[in-house]
């Protein structure tokens, strides 16, 4: 996308109005009494001021966000060289044939504006070289390879998804439960219990 300065807006406006419409800048627009007691009263060359200071603002974000191409550095160029030439070579009231008339560029105003468009120009300058060494800062390799030993090209594998791994499931030994014993069944002891002692009688004498 290719733009323009947004400085060229005041520059347009002031010529208009140097060369079409003589004015003095130097007229008080308005009064404003301070909270200390100074009445202060703002000219239109300050009313002009601040609104190249704001074209000079959103200059600022569109070069920090967008960045200026060629065509933009190379109009910034001409707007600072051809006002500061105007500022110094050009008499608008000579070429109006105007000799009465307020002096429109040899003002104070027009040097401030002047000024405006050189730092723009010094700004755009340095916000491209920024951009230009962070460039090269992220495309630069992040290390450096040994002296006298060509790097081994490292070559970049696909991820492959690994199958989910199914542990088998232990069988755990059977115990073996010990015996029961049943207590023996309670005998009831009889009621006669045998002799022990056997009787024996004694032999008959043979005669």
């Amino acid at each position: 996308m290719i733009g323009f300065p947004l400085l060229l807006i005041p520059f347009a406006i002031y010529n208009v109005i140097a060369f079409l419409m003589p004015f003095d800048w130097n007229t008080k627009l308005y009064a404003f009494r301070l909270p200390s007691g100074i009445v202060f009263e703002p000219t239109a060359g300050d009313a002009f001021i601040v609104f190249s200071l704001l074209m000079l603002m959103f200059e600022f974000i569109k070069s920090t966000t967008h960045g200026k191409s060629l065509v933009e550095h190379f109009l910034g160029i001409l707007l600072a060289g051809g006002a500061g030439a105007e500022f110094a070579m050009v008499n608008p009231n000579v070429i109006m044939n105007q000799p009465a008339a307020p002096l429109q560029t040899g003002n104070s105003t027009f040097m401030l504006f002047v000024a405006i468009c050189v730092v723009d120009m010094l700004a755009g300058f340095a916000a491209s070289l920024r951009r230009a060494r962070r460039t090269v800062a992220v495309e630069q390799a992040p290390f450096a390879p040994v002296a006298g030993a060509s790097a081994p090209a490292v070559r970049a594998e696909p991820a492959r998804a690994e199958p989910a791994r199914t542990e088998p499931m232990r069988a755990e030994p059977m115990r073996a439960e010990p015996a029961r014993v049943e207590p023996a069944a309670h005998v009831e002891p009889s009621a006669e219990r045998p002799n022990p002692f056997i009787k024996v009688e004694p032999a008959e004498k043979i005669p």
